[in-house]
This record gives C-alpha cells, structure tokens and sequence, in this order.
C-alpha cells in the first residue's frame, strides 16, 4: 500500500474515534441522576417536577428549573406498580407521555451532530486532496500545467546569449504571435510545433521562456512525464484538457520539457507501455486538429531526438527543428557577461580567458562557474570575484571538490606524482594532444588522488585519427609511468584504461578506423545525439568471427600507443624523477613549470619538442 492510501485510512480512523469521543462527551454532559422512587414521588407531592417520560421498566424526568438555580435537572427511577401515579400527575399538572420531549431532541442530536461533523470533515479532506500539487484524485484528469501570464513572464531574448542561430530561428514565431496577420494575409502559416533539441543545460527551457516574453502571451509549461500516469486515460485526459485551456487563452504558448518521456517511438523494445502510448495518441490528435490560426504554438524540448516517434515529427506537427547546441567561444563569453551582471568583478578579471579555459560546456555549466567563483570569493572575505576564483571554479566544475583533508602515505603521494606527471609528459610530448594547464596531487572529486588539467585552446568538432590515438597515449602515460618507476601498475589507472578502451572500441566499431576491419560501422546500438550513453541494442549484426577481430584490433591499437609511450617516457625518465620529486613538494606544477623542465631534458635525449 502507497503512502497516500496509507495517510488516508489513517484520517478517516481519526476522524472515527473523534466523532464518538464527541458523542460520549454530549450523552455525558446530559447526565441523569438515578433516584430511588420515593423521593421521585415526594418531588412529585412537593410540585417540583417539570415533565416525566414512562416506559414500561424505566420513568425518565425533569425537574422545574427553579428548583435547581435556573438549570434543569433530569433524572431517573425505576418505574413500580403505582396505579395512583397517573392521577397524581394530572392533579400536578405534570406533562406525561411515552417519550419526553426534550429526551427526543437529546437523543436525535446525539446521532445527528456527529453524523454532520463527520461529513463536515471528510468534505474538507477531499476538498484539500483536489486542491494539492497534483490535483488530486478529483481533478486527476485535469492538466498539471503551470500557467504564466504574460505580465509574469520577465525572461527576454537579450536575456539568451550563445545560441544566436537558434534565436533568428525563433524570430518568427515572435512575429506570429504578436501580429499574425502579416503571415495570414498571403495565405502563410506559421509552424504548428517547433521542436528544441540540444544537449542538458544549453537553454531550451530559457528559450521557450524568453519567446513567450517577448511575444507577451500566456505560457503554458509542463513536462512529458507529468502525463502519464498509473491509471489508464488519465494521460490522454490532461493532454485534451491542457489544448482547450490553451484555446481559452489565444493567443499563447505551450512548452512540453522532456518530450522524450511522453513521445517515445510506439513498440519500441521489449516491453509496451499502454497508457503513454494512448497519451502519445492523444496529442498526435491535438496536434493535428487545432486550427494554427488561433495562435497557439507548440513548443517542446529535448535531448534525444532519436527516440521520438516518427509520428510526432512529420511535417504537419513538430514540423520546424530547432538545435540548441553548445556555445562556441565568442558564445560563451556573452554567457558569462550576462551571469555575471550582478556579480562585483574585479576590474582584472578577464572573461574571454575564462571561455577559452571552457570548451564545450553548456550555458547551465557557465552559469554555475560564476556562482562558484562567487562563492568562493566570499568564503576567502573578498569584496570583488578575482580572475583566480574564477579559474578555481572552472577546476571545480572540471575536475570536482578539493579534498585537502584526505591524507595520502609517503608510497602512495609518490606514486601519484609519477603518475600524474607521466600524464603530462606525454601530452607535451606529442603532436594533437590538449595543452596542460595544471598538475596537481591534491586529491579533487569522488575518486581522484590527483589530476592533469588539459584545455584546448579552440572549439573542435572534429577529430583524426592521430588525434585520437594521441588521447589513447595520454591516458596511458600514466600507468606506464608508474610501471617504469615502480615495476608494477597499481589501481589508480582503472579511470584511465576504460577511457581509452572506449575510444578504441569507437574507432573500431564506430569510425571505420581500422586496416583490417575496412570502413565499415559494426555498432547497431542507438548513440544519443547529445548524451554519451547509448540505447540497449537486441543482437549484433555481426558474427562471433568479426567480434574476435574487433576485440584483437582495440588490443592492438592500444598496444601500439603503449609502446610508443613506453620508449617516449624511458628516454624523458630523468625529466620524470625530477618533476615528480618537485610536484610532491609543491604539490600543485603548472604545465609551463613541466615544459621549463623538460627543454633540457629532450635536448639530451635527442627528442624534439611537440
């Protein structure tokens, strides 16, 4: 049982056991005393009782509010065999019968009351269960989209940089909403959806957001995964509520985030998901049907446009493709302008240095940079950001928290310079490889007991073959370091080795970058456009012979790289020992310290200088 359903039973025995607290505490605090029948027959000569109620075993009375200091009082006695009561009664003129009067009332409100404060309460329990986040089981068909009006939204497109291809893109359907009859006129109409696909963090929902900004429309935003749900319909229900909302309020916009949660391909995999697919079947409808006159736009965001039905993409629906990529580096340089607008910069700080230490991060990722160096301005009491806490947040975001605290054996310090310098050693050393930045030991992130920081220098977006057979030998530099110094390899190139297994495997299998194999692509498994994962594939399109091959030609491509490093460091050893010994007393070497070092050390070792 869920926790809601929980939570409910135990409301309602709550409620239980407080309504007939309630009625014990009225039927007490109308209390009868019982009184022998004697002295209620004296009350009786004495003219002091009120009305009497005679049963067949029980009489059940009340006296005159006089009697008791304006209060009544009731009581009760046992009824005996009297034939002269009656006449009693009458001489008196006492109010007789079968059941008083008062005593009806007592015992009807006794019942009532409770029955109307149980009814009370239950009906503000379902009232606040159709009022909570999700609407509730009453409002469970109705559309969990949140509702911005136009005065709310205050995101414009100045407020968007890196993405300026995207943006001209979006420039029409501004236009649209603001004067649609400028495409009307000749018989133009604008795209019914337009589809955001990019990486995680480039802006897609900050888009979406600035284009309703500046339109001044209400916006719509819900996610993918708010559809569906447990109970069959129910999807496809909110999906036609949140299109006659929308209509109510055209001109407007509707963003669904994530619409790779609701527009999966229909039957792919193994396994069927019947309500996302009725959900699914549901807004092909809606986005087939709407008029695109009435002014409301679809938008819809996401990052795995590969998965999507084929359905959801024809022309027609989400006819205009928008991609939302990375910024380059004049793109992330008007990011960081704009996060670091209210940010206090010191006049030295130099932004366009910091853009080109981060290729290849997204917006969000900029965004955090900044915040980062703030932070870490305020922790060290400074008034401004300096261009040293900037650079420090750009390692943190790379490379992840220093952990000055953990506390490394003399062994295990030596063996990590070693590493960490066979690393950077290779990378100075041959041509295609990122320039260093920075070799540290001090342990950063989950796992890492040092790190060699490389950055390129320029946005690339595409690589040879050499140039990945150069990042094979880097990361092997620093196992065969260890081997050359130590004799043996330890754990700590575990991260090293998978890396560049995995770039072996994508040359092979992926890149058609193998002599024996010829240009052929082996991989069926579906590569996420912008992830660095992959959709589980059902059965290779090879055979257990071509699977050999590929196995024997990573080893081989990795061998290769090991050799040449192998001979590259033996002849660098006495640049090796004597930058290890300095960075384990500094602790922290730059790469142009390492290069310094390594001029007179490839003179004699007759290399030449990468």
């Amino acid at each position: 049982m869920d926790k809601k359903a929980r939570l409910s039973i135990w409301y309602f025995i709550i409620v239980f056991w407080i309504l007939i607290m309630v009625q014990e505490l009225y039927v007490a605090s109308q209390h009868m005393d019982e009184v022998p029948y004697s002295q209620f027959k004296q009350w009786l000569i004495d003219d002091q009782v009120d009305e009497v109620a005679i049963t067949e075993t029980i009489i059940n009375g009340k006296l005159k509010p006089d009697r008791v200091d304006g209060d009544p009082q009731w009581f009760k006695t046992i009824r005996v065999d009297d034939p002269g009561l009656v006449k009693l009664l009458e001489e008196k003129k006492v109010e007789y019968a079968g059941v008083i009067l008062s005593t009806l009332w007592r015992d009807v409100a006794s019942w009532v009351i409770p029955i109307l404060i149980f009814a009370g309460v239950w009906f503000f329990l379902l009232r606040k269960m159709g009022q909570g986040a999700g609407g509730g089981f009453m409002r469970i068909g109705q559309s969990k989209a949140k509702i911005y009006m136009e005065q709310e939204i205050k995101v414009k497109m100045g407020d968007v940089a890196g993405v300026d291809e995207a943006k001209e893109e979006l420039v029409e359907v501004i236009e649209f909403l603001k004067t649609p009859e400028k495409f009307t006129r000749i018989g133009g109409r604008i795209p019914k959806g337009v589809l955001l696909i990019g990486p995680p963090g480039t802006g897609k929902t900050l888009l979406a957001r600035a284009i309703a900004g500046e339109a001044g429309v209400p916006f719509f935003s819900i996610s993918g995964s708010e559809f569906v749900e447990m109970f069959v319909g129910v999807g496809a229900a909110r999906v036609r509520d949140l299109f006659e909302q929308a209509k109510v309020k055209a001109p407007c916009i509707i963003f669904i985030d994530e619409l790779d949660a609701l527009g999966k391909a229909r039957g792919a995999g193994p396994m069927a998901h019947e309500e996302r697919e009725q959900t699914l079947n549901q807004l092909l409808v809606e986005m087939d049907g709407f008029d695109p006159t009435v002014g409301v736009i679809i938008l819809a965001a996401t990052n795995r446009p590969e998965i999507l039905d084929a359905a959801l993409m024809r022309a027609g629906r989400f006819d205009r493709q928008v991609l939302v990529d990375r910024p380059d580096r004049p793109g992330r340089e008007a990011i960081l302008k704009i996060h670091a607008k209210n940010i206090q910069m010191a006049p030295e700080v130099s932004l366009e240095k910091i853009a080109a230490m981060t290729t290849g991060m997204a917006g969000a990722e900029l965004a955090n940079i900044i915040n980062e160096g703030a932070l870490l301005a305020v922790r060290r009491d400074r008034e401004t950001v300096e261009q040293k806490d900037l650079e420090e947040a750009v390692e943190r975001v790379v490379a992840g928290l220093e952990k000055k605290n953990r506390v490394l054996s003399e062994g295990e310090r030596k063996r990590v310079a070693h590493h960490e310098v066979g690393h950077a050693l290779v990378a100075l050393s041959i041509s295609g490889a990122d320039p260093v930045q920075k070799i540290s030991i001090i342990p950063r992130g989950i796992a890492a007991l040092g790190y060699t920081l490389q950055l390129p220098t320029q946005d690339r977006y595409l690589l040879t073959r050499s140039e990945l057979e150069s990042k094979i030998a880097v990361l092997l530099g620093g196992r065969i370091a260890e081997e050359l110094v130590f004799g043996e390899a330890s754990t700590g190139a575990a991260d090293d080795l998978q890396k560049a297994t995995n770039i072996a495997q994508r040359m092979v299998k992926d890149y058609g970058m193998s002599d024996v194999l010829g240009t052929v692509a082996l991989d069926n498994e579906r590569q996420a456009s912008f992830l660095q994962t992959k959709e589980p594939s059902y059965g290779t399109q090879y055979s257990e012979e071509t699977a050999r091959e590929i196995d024997q030609e990573v080893r081989r491509l990795i061998d290769a790289q090991a050799t040449l490093v192998k001979e590259l460091l033996t002849k660098l050893s006495p640049v090796l020992l004597e930058a290890a010994e300095k960075l384990m007393e500094e602790e922290v070497m730059t790469g142009d310290d390492l290069r310094a070092l390594m001029d007179g050390g490839k003179e004699k070792a007759g290399l030449q200088t990468a």
